[in-house]
């Protein structure tokens, strides 16, 4: 079996690439050739071929359609253009498993939440890309056309990337503040709940959709940890990766969106609850997290020290 992975260099990638290679698949990995590839074992055996969504569609389809082979699963971690994507995939491929995000499906109206569209979208873009996966979920439908399955992860933590802050970003300045047990602002009333997972968690929902196409085919899945944090838990792991001890001052919602926050899709973040259902995932593929949140935020923080970040 081989698989293409759009993205296969980025942070889920790195994770779900040497797991394919360990599990005995052949895989080529799409990238525009801007990140270094890792020097491991496993990475010496995958195939690497270079283009880019930067493209114009017809070249990027064009690019496809030379990369990939009769048989193989596409896998696309970016989701740039998931129409083109999917085209390209027609007559060749057998499966092509996307990657979207539980902010295509709006604030949730309750927790956890489901994998179907709950209020308004959070911004256009996640709206485009949530529009046209169901395009491309009923395009699958029609004989010939590859299976399709759509992957939603919420906050993406774990080695490889600096982890949400208490802010709503991921910054380098917001953790050291942290490690030094500086002062968190959270607005006043019920804590938002965050859920952060691990990509190799994530990476895992990615590997069983591949293993087991005809059960993952047609469906939606979140992905996430096995439960979710309120904020001031989320403040509460960090004081206790850091061995200090972080005040938390609680102000209006008006002033610490104002003040504190301003910028949306940070302050999204303590807006919206992240805390999705994946019992679906679990029953259909068996799908089981590895990592708990707060496992997840301590093995991010490991990486920024062994990186030399903080």
């Amino acid at each position: 079996m081989r698989a293409v992975i759009i993205g296969g260099t980025g942070h889920v990638g790195g994770h779900l690439v040497p797991i394919l290679v360990r599990d005995g698949l052949d895989v080529c990995v799409v990238t525009r050739g801007k990140t270094a590839i890792p020097e491991t074992e496993e990475w010496r055996r995958v195939e690497v071929a270079h283009a880019s969504y930067q493209q114009s569609p017809p070249e990027w389809k064009a690019s496809l359609q030379r990369i990939v082979r009769k048989g193989d699963t596409l896998i696309d971690i970016l989701g740039s253009d998931l129409a083109t994507t999917y085209d390209a995939a027609r007559g060749i491929c057998g499966h092509v498993i996307n990657c979207g995000s539980v902010w295509m499906l709006g604030t949730p109206k309750q927790v956890p939440f489901v994998e179907t569209s709950h209020t308004t979208f959070w911004g256009e873009g996640y709206k485009k890309r949530w529009q046209a996966i169901q395009q491309t979920m009923a395009a699958s439908q029609n004989a010939g056309n590859p299976m399709f399955t759509a992957i939603l992860p919420p906050n993406i933590c774990g080695p490889g990337k600096i982890p949400l802050d208490t802010k709503g970003g991921r910054s380098i300045e917001v953790h050291r503040a942290l490690s030094e047990g500086k002062e968190v602002v959270l607005p006043d009333g019920p804590d938002v709940l965050i859920g952060p997972c691990d990509a190799a968690d994530i990476a895992q929902a990615f590997h069983l959709a591949l293993l087991k196409p005809h059960r993952a085919a047609g469906q939606i899945f979140n992905v996430g940890s096995a439960y979710a944090l309120t904020a001031g838990e989320f403040v509460e792991t960090y004081a206790r990766i850091y061995g200090v001890t972080i005040p938390i001052r609680r102000v209006p919602w008006q002033q610490f969106a104002t003040n504190e926050v301003p910028d949306p899709g940070s302050r999204y973040h303590f807006e919206a609850h992240m805390c999705p259902d994946i019992s679906k995932l679990r029953l259909l593929l068996g799908y089981e997290p590895k990592y708990t949140p707060e496992q997840t935020l301590w093995r991010a923080v490991a990486w920024m020290r062994e990186e030399n970040l903080i």
